[in-house]
């Protein structure tokens, strides 16, 4: 088992029982628990101890994986949409972490809005893809939504969260943010299936 995945599971054992527990010695263990978890992240992830117990400790209720939804938008001739990130890591798809009251597919219409400028219609779901813990993907565990979209409006416009926007062959993309390769390629698969894609004029 990966560290982190380790140290995922402690935390959230941790967070679980001081939200349920009833008395002062199990309370006691559990934010012993917590404080070795913290401890541990700090030293490898080279982020001060009191900046992850305070991210832990803000999220209330039971510890549960974070929601995420993203959108395949590709071209004519088989490119994908890619945002490439304004903090320095990689290209995504559009994408984002759903909001209360909302369901992944109204989330990532709002995000794809946001992010891109432009209005889409939802066609097919891709996939649910898991991504756990790592020194590179961070602390909490993330579902990932993956949804096959088409535009229908708006205009293609960067937003604050990037630094340009471009249709990308997939093979051509080198700096992929996180595991997005993994949804490009997914989304691409299905994509191809209902497709004959044109040659493209030199």
């Amino acid at each position: 088992m990966d560290v982190l995945s380790l140290l995922d599971g402690i935390q959230t054992i941790a967070r679980n029982g001081l939200l349920y527990v009833n008395n002062d010695f199990d309370r006691e263990r559990y934010e012993r628990l917590l404080n070795l978890a913290t401890q541990s992240y700090a030293e490898l992830l080279a982020v001060p101890e009191e900046e992850i117990r305070k991210r832990f400790l803000s999220e209330l209720g039971y510890i549960t994986p974070k929601v995420g939804t993203d959108a395949a938008i590709f071209n004519e001739h088989g490119q994908i949409l890619l945002m490439q990130r304004a903090d320095g890591s990689g290209w995504c798809l559009p994408c984002g972490f759903v909001e209360p009251n909302e369901s992944p597919a109204e989330g990532i219409i709002r995000e794809v809005r946001e992010e891109t400028g432009l209005e889409i219609r939802i066609n097919q779901l891709v996939g649910v893809f898991t991504r756990k813990p790592s020194a590179q993907m961070g602390l909490h565990t993330t579902m990932s939504i993956v949804h096959l979209c088409e535009i229908v409006g708006g205009r293609l416009q960067v937003s604050a969260e990037g630094k340009a926007l471009e249709y990308w062959s997939i093979d051509d993309m080198k700096d992929w943010h996180a595991t997005h390769e993994i949804l490009a390629r997914a989304a691409h698969k299905m994509w191809q299936s209902d497709h004959i894609i044109p040659a493209i004029s030199a």
